[in-house]
C-alpha cells in the first residue's frame, strides 16, 4: 500500500480553498487525514458528509503531528489565528496559506509565529470563484491553475519544496514572487477588477428604476458582474489588506476613465476607436493561463 505524501493535515476553513485542497489532496491519494477547524459547527458537519474532512478539530493539540497546516482564512483572521496556532505547531509542522493578499500576511506571520516563522511558506492559489463555504470545493479546482508562492528569507529549500509539491499534487503550477511583487501584480488584475464589479453593481442598485435595468442586463453585464457574488467579508479584507497598492491601481484608473470622458465629450471617435483598438488586440492575444 503506498504511504501518503501527507500523513494528517489539517485545515482552518473549510469552504472553497480549503475544501478543494483536502479534496485535491485525497484525489491524488496524497493525504491519510485531514482535520478541519472554523468558526461555525454547521459548516465544519456539511464538510465532513461531504468527505472533506475525516474529522473535527477540537483541540488545536491536533497540530502537534500534523505535516502541513493550511490557513484558508479571510486574511483579516490570520493574524489572530497565527498566535492561537503557534504554542500548538510541531518542529517538522509546515504552515502555509491561501490568502489573496501576501504582504499583511507575512507581517502578521512575523508578528504571531515568534521562532517558528521559518515554518511558514505563504502562498496564493489563483482559483477563486464566487460560490463559498464547504459545498463550493471542487476536487479539480486547482487542475491547471497557477498557485504563487512567496517564500521568506527564513525558509529552508526543503521547507519551500514540500509545500510547493502539495499544490503540485492538487494539480496546480507554482509559481515564485516576493510579497510586494505579488501585492502590486494583484492589485491591477485581480482586486481592481473586483472593486469595480463591485461599484457598477452598487450604483445601479441604489436607482429607482434598478429592477427595469437588471431586466435588461445580458451577457456583457453577467459577465463583467459575475465576481461581485463574491465573499463580501473576503473582499472587504483584501482591499484593506492591500489598500496602498490597490489606490495606486485605482487611481491610474480613474485617470483612464477621465480620458474617455473627454473624448466622449468632445465626441472624438478616432481617441475612442484607439483605445478599443488596443484593448481589443491584448485581449484577443491574451491566453489565460
Amino acid at each position: 500500500m503506498t504511504v501518503p505524501q501527507f500523513k494528517k493535515i489539517v485545515i482552518f476553513g473549510v469552504g472553497l480553498i480549503g475544501g478543494s485542497f483536502a479534496l485535491a489532496l485525497r484525489k491524488a491519494n496524497a493525504v491519510g487525514v485531514v482535520v478541519g477547524f472554523g468558526r461555525r459547527a454547521a459548516t465544519l458537519e456539511q464538510a465532513k458528509q461531504l468527505g472533506i474532512l475525516d474529522r473535527i478539530g477540537t483541540d488545536l493539540a491536533e497540530l502537534g503531528d500534523a505535516d502541513l497546516v493550511l490557513l484558508a482564512t479571510p486574511v483579516g483572521q490570520m493574524a489572530e489565528l497565527m498566535a492561537r496556532i503557534l504554542p500548538h505547531l510541531g518542529s517538522h509542522t509546515l504552515v502555509t496559506d491561501g490568502g489573496s493578499t501576501k504582504s499583511d500576511v507575512v507581517a502578521a506571520a512575523r508578528a504571531n509565529l515568534g521562532d517558528k516563522i521559518s515554518q511558514f511558506i505563504p502562498a496564493h492559489p489563483i482559483a477563486g470563484a464566487e460560490k463559498t463555504g464547504p459545498e463550493a470545493a471542487l476536487a479539480d479546482l486547482y487542475q491547471g491553475k497557477k498557485v504563487v508562492l512567496t517564500p521568506l528569507p527564513e525558509n529552508s529549500t526543503e521547507s519551500v519544496a514540500v509545500v510547493c509539491k502539495a499544490w503540485e499534487l492538487c494539480g496546480a503550477v507554482v509559481s515564485e514572487l516576493t510579497p510586494q511583487q505579488h501585492d502590486e501584480v494583484f492589485a491591477a488584475v485581480s482586486h481592481l477588477p473586483h472593486l469595480l464589479s463591485f461599484a457598477l453593481v452598487h450604483d445601479l442598485a441604489q436607482r429607482a428604476n434598478r429592477d427595469l435595468l437588471l431586466s435588461f442586463a445580458a451577457s456583457g453585464f453577467r459577465d463583467f458582474t459575475r465576481i461581485a457574488a463574491s465573499s463580501p467579508e473576503m473582499w472587504r479584507d483584501i482591499c484593506m489588506a492591500n489598500r496602498d497598492a490597490l489606490l495606486d491601481e485605482l487611481g491610474l484608473y480613474i485617470e483612464e476613465l477621465e480620458m474617455l470622458h473627454e473624448a466622449l465629450a468632445e465626441a472624438d471617435a478616432d481617441k475612442l476607436e484607439e483605445v478599443f483598438s488596443l484593448s481589443s488586440q491584448v485581449r484577443g492575444n491574451w491566453k489565460q493561463q
